[in-house]
């Protein structure tokens, strides 16, 4: 008869196992791993229990694992999963701009909220239990995810607004997740996020949850709201816009996930998956979007699972243009095969750097992809003389000051109509206005427990003084989970000069061997922003960091 092993504890050997999974920066409370990689265990045998012999005694632990989000690279993994910052990339395909951002999954408390996502899901009200099954599939949680981070089915984190922001906080004021995800543990539903905004929290729920995620931007981003795959443009006698479903965004920002695809059941289709949870369309009855691997997007394989069609056509519609006559009638007079999807970018792994990845979605306009041929005419080419008349339209600030948006984006537009030949010409330009640079300087080595002076030097482009301005800085684990505002009520910067400000501060903590402390600066209203990282290099590694500030600041002109 065999003798029963008893045991008094088990030991989850916490410190061990997190340093080798890389979850240490989820605090030292709980045991988290990651699957498809070992894990240790420590059982302690109670008192009067039978000696342990390896040759002699077995005992069986079943543990169920597999890791459909390997990726093989560690320097891949150390950016798409562990890096806690990087950049976004917003503007023109023409004039493009990075914004800095702190994704901040592995500070206090955002694993949990994470979770708590998960849990208020919309599967999880219909089936509870087959929502716990389904957790196991990365495909499964990306959909949840790409559905939960907008508020129009549930009451998901981000509420989504284009034009009236006077209620909550402008999307170009947001510089990190981790604000917007304690906002909504809090009290729901947050005030307001735009497509980079959407596309970031997403980044960092899923970085969080262990899936390698990075945010990718599409410029010249079409919205084919009739499936179609052409984005049809509208237009009266007079060059104005009508009211059609389809659209064309100057940039579109969403994320790639890597992951295994074994639900398509075929091979080929692993590695970058496309999902979006800017709430655009609805997908199987649900404001969300994806995944879909990018290799189906490239293949033209419209087929695959999930909104292939709809993703294709942001990178690859056709632009037809027409004018609705007085009769009824419309008259085609403009259109493109390539303006759409231009530059579609991401950041660099392991620099800050702008990466475009245009040809994982598609070959180059023109090129024949193997196994077909052309169908296409050849084309003739025919030259028409014609009397050129240029025209000048001079901007002044004094005239769109007052009235341009956060994003500083300036849309002009020429329409040409000639009734009598029923002749239409239009021709657009996209002037996207530049951030005023941000210098940063820190005064000395920084040192954990010891004072440090950083200098801001800002240049003010405008031609008049500058009112209500403030600061805002924040720092993954550097300024206490919350970023911190200082404002300049009364402040006037002179335009035209450089203004110089001070800050005091105290490194009471450090994490790693570096970290981002981001810096946002605000004045005359919301549009004239400058945002700018300063990357910190640290003396004490491998112990966590905050940062403490007490300002007395100056500005000299």
């Amino acid at each position: 008869m065999s003798q029963v092993l008893e045991f008094e504890r088990c030991d989850l050997d916490i410190k061990s196992n997190k340093r080798s999974h890389h979850t240490e920066q989820n605090g030292e409370d709980r045991l988290i791993v990651r699957r498809g990689q070992p894990f240790s265990l420590v059982l302690h045998l109670k008192a009067g229990s039978p000696e342990f012999n390896p040759e002699e005694t077995s005992f069986t632990l079943i543990v169920e694992t597999g890791d459909a989000v390997y990726m093989r690279s560690e320097t891949k993994r150390q950016e798409y999963v562990l890096s806690q910052h990087g950049l976004l990339y917003r503007g023109s395909a023409t004039r493009i701009h990075h914004k800095p951002w702190n994704f901040s999954q592995f500070e206090p408390g955002i694993l949990d909220i994470c979770l708590k996502i998960l849990d208020e899901g919309l599967n999880v009200v219909s089936d509870t239990d087959q929502d716990c099954s389904e957790r196991r599939s990365p495909v499964y949680i990306t959909r949840v995810l790409s559905a939960m981070i907008n508020s129009n089915d549930n009451e998901g984190v981000l509420v989504g607004e284009w034009a009236e922001f006077e209620d909550g906080v402008h999307p170009s004021t947001w510089i990190g997740s981790g604000d917007i995800l304690r906002q909504w543990a809090d009290s729901g539903p947050v005030c307001y996020g735009q497509c980079w905004v959407f596309a970031a929290v997403d980044c960092t729920v899923s970085r969080a949850l262990g899936i390698p995620c990075r945010v990718v931007t599409n410029f010249s981003s079409a919205h084919d709201g009739n499936g179609n795959l052409l984005i049809e443009k509208m237009y009266d006698e007079d060059g104005e816009r009508l009211e059609d479903p389809d659209s064309v965004w100057n940039f579109h920002v969403w994320v790639e996930s890597w992951m295994a695809r074994p639900d398509l059941e075929q091979a080929g289709f692993d590695g970058w998956q496309v999902s979006d949870a800017t709430p655009q369309e609805t997908s199987e009855g649900v404001f969300c979007c994806g995944p879909v691997p990018v290799s189906a997007i490239r293949e033209g394989e419209l087929t695959k699972k999930f909104d292939a069609p709809f993703v294709f056509a942001e990178v690859n519609a056709d632009v037809v243009e027409y004018v609705k006559l007085s009769t009824g009638d419309f008259v085609k007079f403009s259109g493109s095969t390539d303006s759409i999807g231009q530059n579609i970018s991401t950041k660099a792994v392991g620099r800050d750097k702008r990466r475009d990845i245009t040809h994982h979605y598609k070959y180059p306009e023109g090129a024949i992809k193997r196994n077909e041929t052309s169908t296409e005419p050849a084309l003739c080419c025919a030259y028409l003389c014609c009397i050129e008349k240029l025209l000048f339209l001079k901007l002044k600030y004094s005239d769109y000051g007052k009235v341009i948006s956060p994003d500083r984006m300036i849309q002009l537009t020429a329409f040409v109509n000639d009734k009598e030949n029923r002749e239409y010409h239009k021709a657009e330009k996209l002037i996207v206005l530049d951030e005023p640079d941000l210098e940063v300087k820190l005064t000395g080595e920084a040192r954990v427990g010891q004072p440090l002076t950083a200098e801001l030097c800002l240049l003010n482009p405008l031609p008049e003084a500058l009112q209500d301005c403030s600061f805002t800085l924040e720092g993954v684990g550097l300024t206490q989970e919350k970023p911190i505002t200082i404002k300049y009520v009364s402040l006037v910067l002179q335009g035209g000069l450089n203004s110089t400000f001070y800050f005091f501060l105290k490194i009471v903590r450090t994490f790693g061997q570096s970290w981002w402390l981001l810096i946002l600066f605000q004045g005359w209203g919301p549009w004239l922003q400058s945002r700018k990282p300063r990357l910190v290099s640290s003396c004490h590694p491998g112990r966590r960091a905050s940062l403490c500030f007490w300002w007395t600041s100056t500005a000299t002109s």
